[in-house]
């Protein structure tokens, strides 16, 4: 296996001088001498967080989108204008129209913004991802996870219409994984799926190897008490080594994670990188 780092280009907390936090999440993931970006936050940070860290935008092979919210895609556009014959990987689900119920009955949009499929079409070979799918040796994206657990959902109120009648089950919604010689790294998106029924596919996409390390969006930022208890409970029994719960999991699931899994979790604000051995 080959050498890998991720580094957090987008995330909602920062630490270093000169670099943006925003509400959304982006990852530079290497791979031996492939580079793929995860995600792209709302897109008033990727670039600027891009610069300050040295990351060349410029030479991504490929553009993941683990969903269609605006808070992973809004830095979509801006990073086609930057690459060149590129390839975007995405679920079409991904292209829909997006909604979000707000607390007063009104909706508000939460898909991708400035562009649409055809689009991204003219600007990058897109390539829709309808299930599990390798993009580089030893980097694997999930497609569409199962839902299976009786305690997840898909976080919050999502529709596909403004006037709030259809849900969004989320279909889009997909991780990816690295295998490196200690166990698996997963890195999540928004985790609409459920964080549990990504962890549980990811170990049957890999023949059940131990889960190493999970990082991103875990959205429990809206779980209750009994979510939280059965997710806490699963991550134990799955034996994860180290969580690092960024973007929408929420302060108190944070929290939460960090008291019952002292030693095991980890900060990680923009800037921030994992080192993973081959």
């Amino acid at each position: 296996m080959t050498y890998a780092r991720i580094t957090i280009l987008v995330e909602n907390t920062v630490r270093d001088r000169g670099l943006l936090a925003e509400h959304g999440l982006a990852f530079w993931i290497e791979r031996g001498s492939k580079r793929i970006l995860f995600d792209t936050g709302q897109g008033h940070a990727l670039r600027n967080n891009a610069q300050k860290l040295g990351v060349p935008l410029e030479s991504a092979d490929a553009v993941v989108l683990s969903h269609g919210h605006y808070d992973h895609t809004g830095g979509l556009c801006d990073a086609l204008k930057m690459t060149r014959d590129t390839t975007v990987l995405a679920h079409p689900a991904a292209f829909a129209p997006k909604y979000a119920r707000n607390p007063d009955g009104t909706a508000r949009a939460i898909g991708i913004p400035l562009l649409d499929e055809r689009k991204v079409k003219g600007l990058a070979n897109l390539i829709g991802v309808h299930g599990p799918r390798e993009i580089c040796e030893g980097l694997y994206l999930t497609g569409p996870v199962p839902r299976l657990t009786d305690f997840e959902d898909t976080g919050g109120p999502f529709f596909v219409d403004e006037a709030c009648r259809h849900p969004d089950e989320l279909p889009d919604d997909q991780a990816a994984f690295l295998e490196t010689s200690a166990g698996t790294v997963v890195i999540l998106g928004c985790a609409h799926a459920g964080v549990i029924n990504t962890l549980h596919y990811v170990r049957q996409l890999t023949g059940h190897r131990p889960i190493h390390t999970v990082i991103g969006g875990m959205h429990l930022l809206s779980a209750g008490e009994g979510r939280l208890n059965r997710t806490v409970s699963e991550l134990r029994r799955l034996e994860v080594k180290h969580l690092l719960p960024l973007h929408c999991t929420g302060f108190d699931a944070t929290a939460r994670l960090w008291h019952e899994f002292p030693g095991r979790c980890l900060s990680c604000p923009v800037g921030g990188q994992l080192e993973l051995a081959p």
